[in-house]
């Protein structure tokens, strides 16, 4: 796959905004905070245009396709930046252009595109991320939706202003708005192995929510939301795993051992060689996954399946090798190849880890 001009420039732009902007020291100190992402750089990036990337013109956006999307998500991903990118731009507002009602869209959109209004999405129930059925029930009570019910591992889940919850109904399943702060709701913060990627537990006692557009479509927009969100994931797994071969290149030219460096030992050589290999056969994959998005984002499936399982092994290799390459200094707090190896992990497992997208990817081939 090749990028146009434009969005060539839209790297280079967002690389350069991120290395000055979060370089990895301001990535431990947003990290360590109680939200998990810096407002003021959030609201820069709605200066910038990029929350408002794929939303629609009529709705204060730049009215781009998911490309653009990807272009982003692989330099975030190279510099770990955490922000909540994924859960509201990415997911949230996609759904709600989807599914809402010309109120919804005219009062949420421009919201999110200004950085006013975050949202994420509640779905998983247990330790099954499939979207098929749902414990949560919403019942029309007096003429206002009341839900019940708990949801797990919810992106930023503790900070968004709005939150919209998958739930069943008497009709199917259907999509509610709920308020971060509605009565009967509780968010509780997750202790997580990767500081960078905030989750957080709901429950839902009687919580009143706003039926997100009629509900009608909800499980195939819902569906393709999450294969959509697997597409940015893939595409930043593939910048850590980029971060990670060239910082293990780097050290292995300038380290040196016995009187040269250790890059001319054959398995270090063999390391980087293979390190290599897997990065760019992820970046395929990726690349292709991004395309299959915006050109026919229903059947987009068997490649976020693909795409899910071959990136997630490729970036927890790249980090974990990186590691061994470093030595012992890679295993010290002070230096970052433990922030790589943390995500990779955690992004290994988002979503569904490889050996879900593979039984996935078998069902879809009916093989």
């Amino acid at each position: 796959m090749s990028f146009t001009a434009d969005q060539e420039e839209l790297r280079r732009y967002a690389r350069q905004w991120l290395d000055d902007k979060a370089p990895l020291t301001e990535v431990r100190r947003i990290m360590e905070t109680d939200t998990g992402f810096d407002a003021a750089l959030w609201k820069e990036m709605g200066e910038l245009g990029w929350l408002g990337m794929a939303v629609a013109e009529e709705h204060d956006g730049a009215g781009y396709g998911f490309t653009e999307l990807a272009v982003l998500g692989e330099e975030m991903g190279r510099g770990l930046f955490p922000s909540p990118f994924l859960s509201s731009v990415v997911m949230s507002a996609h759904l709600v252009a989807s599914l809402g009602s010309e109120t919804q869209r005219s009062e949420i959109l421009p919201a999110i595109v200004r950085g006013d209004r975050r949202l994420t999405l509640a779905w998983v129930e247990g330790g099954d991320w499939a979207a098929d059925s749902f414990s949560t029930q919403a019942a029309d009570v007096d003429g206002v939706w009341r839900l019940n019910g708990a949801k797990r591992f919810v992106l930023d889940g503790h900070t968004a202003d709005t939150i919209v919850v998958a739930a069943s109904t008497a009709e199917g399943v259907a999509l509610f708005l709920v308020e971060g702060d509605a009565d009967g709701l509780t968010r509780t913060s997750l202790a997580t192995m990767d500081l960078t990627r905030p989750l957080a537990d709901l429950e839902l006692t009687g919580v009143r929510g706003e039926l997100l557009g009629t509900g009608e479509g909800s499980r195939p927009a819902l569906a393709s939301t999450i294969d959509r969100a697997v597409a940015f994931l893939a595409m930043e797994q593939v910048g850590g795993a980029q971060a990670c071969l060239d910082m293990s290149v780097e050290y292995s030219k300038n380290r040196h051992q016995f009187g040269r460096p250790i890059g001319s030992f054959q398995a270090i050589k063999h390391m980087c060689a293979e390190m290599l290999v897997e990065v760019e056969s992820a970046r395929s994959a990726a690349y292709h996954l991004a395309k299959a998005v915006d050109a026919d984002p229903g059947g987009a499936a068997i490649g976020a399946a693909l795409a899910k399982a071959y990136c997630s092994e490729a970036y927890f290799h790249a980090a974990a090798d990186t590691i061994q390459i470093h030595g012992g200094i890679g295993f010290t707090w002070e230096h970052p190849a433990h922030l790589y190896l943390k995500r990779a992990k955690s992004s290994e497992l988002l979503f569904g880890d490889p050996v879900e997208h593979r039984e996935r990817l078998a069902a879809l081939l009916d093989i």
